[in-house]
């Protein structure tokens, strides 16, 4: 799309990143998926005409597409979708905040979330976050298969519980990061009562000791437990990301 707005670039805003892979997903497995992207393309209250322009292609291949002339790939769907998302970021994102709600993704929790290329190792881990083990009792063998980062203070003060139990849940076998973290041992105390557990935890933001029960919390659990000395959050979050995109 000329001009448009790649997935990956929506920096930071994982927020529109999850909708939009929510939505090609949701158009890649339909039974049907010419019918799924006019019912996208509908709901998001876009005329034919107006989503072409948008694209950069003539009416009438809009039209082939949503009539099953025309078979979409991979990267038309990402085309069609990016430019839905971007008018409707264009008009207040109504529609994309009402989607985020609908599939429960807590807003300004969630900083980023994506899947690595390939699984890694703890010790890949510890190098890419600039981090320090501080749990090595833990099985450090294990494979890592994505990450999510998350803003600490929000995840443990807006969420209730079962709404945090569900964001852990969603990162098995990945590492979850908490960010903005002061000693460490609200997020340990989080996970210890959480009957779902992540593969691995990294925190951020302690510029002297972790407190020694977040230790103990993860040895308990057998957890591997990371403190990155990344500089900031965006540093974090773009070296995760260069994983994410090799």
């Amino acid at each position: 799309m000329s001009g448009g707005v790649e997935w990956e670039g929506y920096r930071g805003d994982y927020v529109v990143y999850y909708v939009a892979r929510r939505i090609a997903g949701d158009i890649v497995l339909a039974s049907d998926p010419s019918s799924a992207l006019r019912k996208w393309r509908e709901y998001f209250g876009v005329t034919q005409s107006r989503l072409a322009k948008a694209m950069g292609v003539s009416t009438s291949v809009i039209s082939d597409y949503e009539k099953g002339r025309r078979i979409p790939g991979a990267r038309f769907i990402q085309r069609y979708v990016n430019a839905l998302i971007e008018l409707d970021l264009r008009s207040g994102g109504e529609r994309i905040e009402r989607l985020a709600r609908s599939i429960g993704v807590p807003p300004g929790v969630v900083i980023d979330m994506r899947e690595f290329e390939r699984p890694i190792s703890i010790g890949e881990l510890v190098e890419i976050v600039r981090g320090t083990i501080l749990a090595p009792e833990a099985p450090v063998e294990r494979s890592v298969y994505g990450y999510t980062v998350i803003d600490s203070i929000r995840a443990i003060t807006s969420l209730s519980g079962v709404q945090f139990y569900s964001l852990l849940g969603s990162t098995l076998d990945r590492a979850i990061v908490f960010t903005g973290v002061r000693l460490g041992r609200s997020p340990l105390v989080a996970v210890r009562v959480s009957p779902v557990k992540p593969g691995v935890i990294v925190i951020h933001g302690p510029r002297g000791s972790v407190d020694p029960l977040a230790i103990e919390l993860a040895k308990l659990e057998g957890i591997p437990l990371i403190l990155s000395l990344a500089r900031d959050v965006d540093e974090l979050v773009s070296s995760l990301r260069g994983v994410s995109q090799e």
